[in-house]
């Protein structure tokens, strides 16, 4: 089932999400409804509270990015092909690698991007699927997107990354994209 993505400035998108456990009430079919809903939006991630969910949960594809790049720009990235994964009660064990710059967009402020400096690797304790639990250190694109999804289990917006002069400059836009003044592709939530 294809789930609304929940706009900038809903609340939810502010807070600190909680671990779950294997119990959560209906996990397998959410996981395939938050599957779905990242497919048919065109996002490569998508974390439980862009539908409106408080719970660390995310999950991403990276494998889409590098099926749509050309040849030159794939050796740029050192983590083709990219990585496709469920994380449950993600935690982040060490940020390491320098700091580089890429173009990022978000379902939840659909139409603004940014270029955002993320660190190249991250290390996160986090369970799968079926609450087995791993430790894994991804790089490049793959932890990029890894981190942007992160920070919505964190309560945070990429937005948050820019200077405050830039989200002064982008406030009629973001004000717009709260009241639902935008038209998207995907099936959108929007704060009362």
């Amino acid at each position: 089932m294809f789930l609304p993505i929940v706009a900038y400035g809903s609340p939810v998108l502010r807070q600190v999400a909680q671990d779950i456990d294997a119990q959560y009430p209906d996990l397998d079919k959410l996981i395939a409804n938050m599957w779905e809903t990242m497919y048919q939006s065109n996002g490569v991630g998508l974390a439980a509270p862009q539908i409106n969910k408080s719970i660390r949960l995310f999950v991403m594809d990276s494998q889409q990015i590098f099926e749509n790049l050309d040849d030159d720009e794939a050796d740029v990235y050192p983590d083709e092909p990219g990585y496709k994964g469920v994380f449950i009660n993600a935690h982040i064990v060490e940020l390491s690698g320098e700091k580089w710059s890429y173009n990022e967009g978000c379902l939840s402020i659909p139409k603004i991007r940014e270029d955002i400096l993320r660190h190249q690797e991250v290390t996160l304790d986090f369970m799968d699927e079926n609450f087995n639990a791993h430790r894994k250190t991804f790089n490049g694109i793959t932890a990029r997107v890894i981190l942007h999804e992160y920070d919505h289990i964190d309560g945070k917006l990429f937005i948050d990354h820019i200077s405050a002069l830039k989200r002064t400059l982008m406030k009629r836009k973001l004000e717009d994209i709260s009241k639902g003044k935008i038209r998207v592709d995907y099936r959108m939530s929007f704060p009362k």
